[in-house]
């Protein structure tokens, strides 16, 4: 199962523009999420999300809250604490911190996973698009923080959350000792001996499967065919959608793209029971974080083989 996508909140499309029923939302056993530069409140040293009451928030800035969705009864919201003085959220932070949740990987629970995950997202848009990209004034917060309206009255522009389109596959050759081998490369920037699958962002103009075949021969110099779309994964980080596929080639022969990747080499499911983890210390190979669909694309090829 993918993390990130598994949201269990109503988004209520409809109702979050009605001001009064927003309202109601608010005071009436509602929970809240703060976001501090992208990073979300954790209990302290532990994956447990932080949700705080109306009482606990009603002097933070609540005129910028973003309503992320209702169940069972509580509506959820969130509010970006990033220009809050600190002195003011020492309240929050005597017994809990500002954490990446991705710092947490896959030991937070799946839902609460994704609540934060959303939570940044948004916060994270609002951050990037306070001024109007037609006329430059500023933008002001509306429809519960699902849109961004111009306050130009002779442009009144409104914006919608952007979501950023990549694809990511995982690429496959039958080589002539017949065994099957996955394609594999590693930029510079990542831990010592981390290979991922391949990814790149989709072009205007290209479909998705365009998408696959250009960026692998532009990042590994290989040509790919039977194109197949297998699962989507949420990346708020800051913006995007993984959108995953498997691909095979009939040659297997690397040029890699040192502009794009450090490294690309051909991998067996053999090798990959030999690789650790992202984040352990020895030397030799490492897979990627088992929050990623790089991870999950990975590993349904390799239980394929059992």
């Amino acid at each position: 199962m993918l993390f990130y996508t598994q949201l269990p909140l109503n988004r209520h499309s409809q109702e979050r523009k009605d001001s009064n029923w927003l309202l109601h939302k608010q005071t009436s056993n509602s929970r809240w999420v703060l976001v501090k530069n992208n990073q979300s409140l954790f209990k302290k040293d532990q994956p447990e999300l932080v949700f705080l009451n109306y009482e606990q928030v009603r002097n933070l800035p609540l005129w910028d809250a973003i309503f992320l969705g209702a169940m069972e009864n509580s509506g959820y919201f969130a509010i970006d604490v990033s220009e809050v003085a600190d002195d003011v959220l020492e309240t929050y932070t005597e017994q809990h911190e500002f954490k990446d949740i991705r710092s947490y990987g896959m030991v937070v629970d799946m839902a609460l996973g994704s609540i934060a995950s959303l939570s940044r997202g948004l916060c994270h848009w609002h951050a990037t698009h306070r001024f109007c990209g037609r006329c430059g004034s500023k933008n002001k917060l509306i429809e519960a923080g699902h849109a961004r309206l111009c306050t130009n009255d002779a442009c009144k522009h409104m914006t919608f959350p952007r979501t950023d389109p990549a694809v990511i596959m995982l690429v496959t050759h039958v080589f002539p000792d017949g065994v099957e081998r996955c394609l594999m490369g590693r930029q510079a920037a990542w831990p010592e001996g981390v290979y991922s699958t391949l990814a790149g962002f989709v072009d205007p103009g290209e479909s998705l499967e365009q998408a696959v075949i250009r960026e692998v021969e532009e990042e590994a110099g290989v040509q790919v065919q039977e194109v197949e779309y297998v699962a989507s994964q949420s990346w708020p980080f800051p913006s995007s959608i993984m959108l995953g596929f498997f691909a095979k080639t009939n040659n297997p022969e690397i040029y890699v793209d040192k502009d794009e990747l450090d490294d690309a080499k051909w991998f067996s499911r053999k090798d990959l029971n030999d690789f650790s983890e992202w984040d352990h210390q020895e030397p030799g190979y490492k897979l990627t974080r088992k929050d990623s669909i790089s991870r999950y694309l990975v590993e349904t090829w390799r239980n394929q083989g059992e």
